[in-house]
């Protein structure tokens, strides 16, 4: 059973989130601040943390960096878990350093999906380089793969989302421009990532048949 972070300043909101993680077989823990988190995953580090932004005086994202910042804990997952819309700097500045990205309310379903799918890819992810490492692959090739996987895989889930979020046609403000640019330049970064982790497989792969 894999044990779940819920943090958020709402009681009401954990209470729910809670519900849901117990109803789909997961153990839930709590936390309603910032620093109560950092207290938390210090003395019981769960399998994943579920974090809200908008809270006081700590928000999610300054909570994000002391996690990523922070030796020991920076190996655990976040997971976004908000009302508050993402934008393209966000997705750029914080992209690297969480799993996904949950715009509440969210269905039972959309969150089990965002878990598991975390979970897997990071299963996967640790699986490849098991193998990579067992058939000598350098370990700077190792490390490449394991930042272009994980990568690719979110930045294709904030692009969804940001697309989803963002009408290309809105130029209400002068803001469409931008946002469309941002989202454009990102998607094609994502496109020379997928090469580049395309190019790092097929390496992994002619070494396993060479073994």
């Amino acid at each position: 059973m894999y044990t779940i972070l819920v943090v958020d300043d709402s009681p009401m909101i954990v209470d729910v989130f809670v519900t849901m993680l117990e109803r789909g077989g997961y153990r839930p823990i709590t936390a309603f601040s910032g620093g109560e988190c950092l207290e938390v995953l210090n003395a019981t580090p769960p399998d994943l943390v579920l974090l809200d932004i908008m809270m006081e005086p700590m928000d999610g994202w300054e909570t994000l960096e002391r996690i990523k910042t922070s030796p020991a804990l920076r190996h655990i997952p976040v997971l976004m878990l908000t009302a508050k819309p993402l934008t393209p700097e966000e997705a750029n500045e914080y992209g690297p350093y969480i799993e996904d990205y949950i715009l509440k309310p969210t269905t039972h379903h959309q969150l089990y999906e965002a878990i598991e799918h975390v979970l897997a890819r990071r299963h996967s992810i640790a699986t490849n380089i098991e193998r990579a490492r067992e058939a000598g692959v350098d370990q700077k090739l190792v490390d490449e793969y394991e930042r272009l996987a994980k990568s690719v895989d979110i930045n294709r889930r904030l692009l969804k989302i940001l697309e989803t979020t963002y009408s290309i046609k809105d130029t209400r403000a002068g803001m469409g421009e931008d946002i469309t640019r941002a989202i454009k330049s990102m998607a094609a970064s994502i496109k020379i990532q997928e090469e580049r982790l395309n190019q790092v497989r097929a390496e992994f792969e002619g070494l396993f048949e060479a073994r």
